[in-house]
């Protein structure tokens, strides 16, 4: 298949063009400078809603993963503004011109998180489940919903609520491991809150399988098996062979982060189940927690 994919440079991203190049997929990526590499690469200004006409000439499939980090920063309204903005006008942009195209690519993976499900305790969640409160759901609704225009076109769309990514290239598990090495991480908070993960190595699999198979609408990209974060911080530390005795300083969050922002993505809670990837068939390469932290640390 002939791929566009956005957000290619990004952790997600340059892990999915580096396996569909392996197998044999012609990568092309959209860019908003100069292209990293030799790859084939299409610019856009999806602020200013610029995309060329025949960008997606000969494109048979569309990843769309590009927007603002939500962790990145602390959540200021400006901060808040960029990052709806940022997932709402390129999902616009991409699914009006793929709308708009002679010949519509097959399919459109779009990004989405499982923020769209808000805080929910122990309430167990799948696809069915409806939207959350809060600003990350807030983010989640819009971005989904900015595909709308392909929803009666022959174009199949399937918007992937994302878990939690573990990897040590990147992510909520890097910036924890010089904390738990040294032996003073811990669990967040009350440690009873439902943290639903995903490795790398898997999400790359689960988007690849959303292009190839027929799944459509909402997929949740997350392990079967998720932990709370105080098993969660148990975990890594019996891994490491480091003591954790400690909660992370709550104050110590918030000074770097900002209060809305720890309680949005690091105390609140979703036990989310991936109900379409299972029955669709997809094997998870690292169900478990355990042997999936012992792979990519030991």
């Amino acid at each position: 298949m002939h791929i566009l994919i956005s957000g290619s440079t990004g952790l997600v991203g340059s892990a999915l063009v580096e396996r569909l190049s392996l197998t044999g997929h012609d990568v092309v990526r959209l860019v908003r400078g100069p292209a990293p590499d030799a790859l084939p690469a299409v610019p856009w200004q999806p602020s200013e809603g610029r995309l060329a006409r025949d960008a997606l000439d000969g494109i048979d499939a569309i990843v769309h993963l590009a927007g603002a980090g939500i962790a990145s920063k602390r959540w200021t309204h400006t901060q808040k503004s960029r990052i709806l903005d940022s997932r709402v006008d390129g999902t616009t942009l991409l699914a009006r011109a793929a709308a708009e195209a002679s010949t519509p690519p097959v399919v459109f993976v779009s990004g989405s998180a499982i923020g769209f499900y808000g805080d929910r305790g122990d309430e167990q969640l799948d696809e069915s489940s409806g939207r959350g409160e809060g600003f990350a759901a807030e983010v989640s609704v819009a971005w989904e919903q900015a595909t709308g225009v392909l929803d009666n076109s022959p174009t199949r769309v399937a918007h992937l609520r994302t878990g939690i990514v573990l990897s040590t290239r990147g992510g909520a598990l890097a910036e924890q491991l010089p904390f738990f090495r040294l032996g003073i991480g811990g669990r967040v908070g009350s440690g009873l809150q439902w943290l639903s993960w995903i490795t790398l190595e898997d999400e790359v699999s689960a988007i690849i399988w959303a292009l190839e198979h027929p799944v459509s609408g909402p997929v949740n990209l997350t392990a079967p098996t998720p932990v709370t974060n105080a098993e969660f911080a148990k975990t890594l530390g019996r891994v490491l062979h480091r003591p954790v005795l400690i909660p992370t300083p709550r104050l110590a969050l918030w000074a770097r982060l900002g209060r809305e922002l720890t309680a949005n993505l690091l105390e609140s809670s979703a036990h989310v189940a991936p109900g379409v990837l299972v029955s669709s068939g997809f094997s998870f390469a690292q169900p478990e927690l355990e042997p999936a932290l012992r792979a990519l640390l030991t």
